[in-house]
């Protein structure tokens, strides 16, 4: 299933003459991977404490794309620059988990917002990776099959901050939308599952 995880490559071309400079400047890709992780945590600590705030949701939208970006550079520093390593394939897994539970949990501390559905989002969320990680296992790839990957993840919860941030409602139609991310990502824990399976076997 199609993803926006599909259009990395030319994210990727457009970042590479900024990841040279940056090799250039003695930036490692382990060092990226931890700061994005580290950086995660404070913009999500900020929210959980004032959830209330709402133009504060405004830094979420930004954050997820710097974020990406410097998944993005973390990569190339890995692949071209001689920088890759096991830890490094370690930090990025779950540098990647632990990101996406800092960022959207505090989502679950939005009044009007059932908390459950956000939860059982990040839990989806966190099973889909392993699922796909899980493909290396089986003797196939690191599958990042959709239509629910960490970069759609990314998107829909970037658009939501953005909605509260300039004041759109808060309440009950957020749930709904956790409630089809929850489905989506069922969705994407199958096809991995399969694609993996398939790949392995052919």
């Amino acid at each position: 299933m199609p993803s926006i995880y599909d259009l990395k490559p030319r994210f990727v071309a457009l970042l590479r003459p900024l990841a040279a400079r940056l090799a250039q400047g003695g930036v490692t890709a382990n060092g990226m991977t931890l700061a994005a992780m580290a950086d995660s945590m404070i913009v999500g600590l900020v929210l959980a404490i004032w959830p209330e705030v709402t133009w504060l949701w405004l830094l979420l939208p930004l954050f997820l794309f710097i974020r990406m970006a410097a998944n993005a550079i973390d990569g190339i520093l890995a692949r071209e620059f001689g920088m890759k390593s096991r830890l490094g394939a370690i930090l990025n897994e779950v540098g990647d988990v632990v990101s996406d539970a800092a960022l959207y949990l505090p989502f679950a501390l939005l009044p009007g917002v059932t908390p459950f559905w956000v939860i059982l989002a990040v839990v989806i969320a966190v099973i889909g990776e392993m699922t796909g990680i899980l493909g290396q296992v089986v003797g196939a790839s690191r599958r990042y099959d959709g239509p629910m990957g960490k970069s759609d993840r990314a998107a829909i919860f970037g658009i939501l901050g953005l909605a509260i941030g300039i004041g759109a409602p808060i309440g009950g139609w957020i749930d709904w939308i956790m409630a089809a991310i929850c489905l989506l990502g069922l969705v994407t824990i199958l096809n991995r599952a399969r694609q993996a399976l398939k790949e392995a076997a052919g």
